[in-house]
Order: C-alpha cells, then structure tokens, then sequence
C-alpha cells in the first residue's frame, strides 16, 4: 500500500498555454514514494504537456511541482521520460541502445554490465548484439524501457508506451509490465487512453477534464491480484471512468 500521507511528489496549480489556448488549468495532485499512478483523459486534453512540463521539456504557466519538498525547475535527474515511440537507434546494437545514459554521462562500461544481467528480465536475453531492426514491435518496447529503467530516476515518467503496439501485444507488454513493477522499483506516471490498461496497472486513476484540463477525479484501484479474469469483472468502474470520460 503507498502512503499519501507523506507525498512523494507533489504537483500544484500548474496551468499551461499552447498556441494561445489555455490547455491546463491549476492542475493539482500527489503521488506517493512507489505509487503507479495513470492519468486518463479525452484526447487532446493535455495529458502529454503535463509529462512533458513534469519532465522540464516544456515549461509551465504557472504553478510548481515538488519532489520531496524541493522545487523541480527545468529539467531533472529526478525524472526520466519515456514517450510513445521507442526511439532507438537503428545503427547501435540493443547493448549500445539501452546503455545511452552511461555512454552520454560516463560510465557506459558499468551500465553495461548491469544491462547485461536485466536483459533476461527484460524478455531481451541473447540480444544485446541485435539491431533494433531485428526486433518485434514489443520487444522494441522492452529495450527502451530497459533504456528508461538504467537511468537513475526517481520517478518514470511513461507516455502511451503500448498506443502504437496491436491489440495483442500491448496485452502481453501490460502482463509485462505488471510483473516487473517490483523489479523496476519505481514511482510511475503513465499517461494512456486506455481504461483497461489504467485499471490493470495503476493504483490511483487521475481523471482529467476537457479542455482546460483539471483533475475531475481521483479513482483509487487498491485490489491486490489482478489478472485477466478480474479486469472483465470490472464493468462498474469502466463506466464511471467513461462517463467521466466522456462529460
């Protein structure tokens, strides 16, 4: 169980602008030291600018955010942001791909040898010599998640890391990922479109509103085991996140 009692991180107020338009507006919430917490919302309403203000590359109207009490300004060591494409690249080996941080930071020799022991985990033992070119679409999306765990973040910052994926796949990436949260150790914020996927992985669902966006509510998910059987038994609280979905 995670303690909202002591916020891990704490968001306040933040409002953002595009194109003139307000798109956020006072958006406030917290999220405790290993929660998962997802954010749903209609599309468009913002829910990627708000990750990309969290992870410093934009920056917000107004308002702040706080990482055990201390401002985040700019972007942070804090936070690691994983968007919806893999991005790797197709002229480094999976080995290479996934150790970008050490290459870029020093000490790529030593992320090299702690990839190479979470490749099994990862579902990606035997390719680390491999190119991207040689891999599934989930695969692809294993590695650069192992890219995203190497980095020594706080907090995971995943942006519709399964939208480009088939139906098929992505269920098997969210099984995947569901069991490999106490590996990864982490704070998460996913953002997704996808209630299922909201309800399988996360403790706390955060409803955005339509344009300008606010929290409208906060759904806490809390069961224990959760499988397949028990997301088709979840018919009651996919139609109130739909409903709220929809206004």
């Amino acid at each position: 169980m995670v303690n909202q009692m002591n916020p891990f991180l704490e968001v306040k107020n933040i409002s953002a602008r595009y194109a003139g338009e307000l798109i956020l507006e006072n958006v406030s919430f917290t999220v405790a030291r290993g929660e998962f917490a997802a954010i749903l919302g209609p599309s468009g309403c913002g829910k990627s600018t708000l990750l990309n203000i969290l992870s410093g590359i934009l920056p917000a109207e107004c308002g702040e955010a706080r990482l055990e009490g201390e401002e985040i300004r700019g972007l942070s060591p804090r936070f690691v942001y994983m968007p919806q494409d893999d991005l790797l690249m197709p002229w480094r080996t999976v080995l290479d791909n996934v150790c970008l941080y050490g290459a870029i930071h020093g000490g790529k020799r030593a992320q090299q040898a702690e990839a190479l022991l979470k490749l099994r985990d990862f579902g990606l033992a035997g390719c680390e010599r491999a190119y991207p070119r040689e891999l599934s679409g989930g695969m692809r999306q294993r590695a650069a998640f192992l890219r995203t765990a190497l980095c020594p973040a706080d907090i995971l910052l995943l942006d519709e890391p399964f939208a480009a994926l088939d139906v098929i796949t992505r269920w098997d990436m969210q099984d995947w990922l569901k069991n490999m949260r106490k590996t990864l150790s982490r704070t998460a914020v996913l953002v997704t479109h996808d209630v299922d996927e909201a309800l399988y992985l996360a403790d706390r669902i955060l409803i955005l509103s339509r344009h300008p966006a606010r929290i409208r509510r906060e759904i806490p998910v809390g069961d224990n085991v959760r499988d397949r059987d028990w997301l088709l038994g979840q018919g009651e609280r996919k139609r109130e996140i739909i409903g709220l979905l929809r206004g």
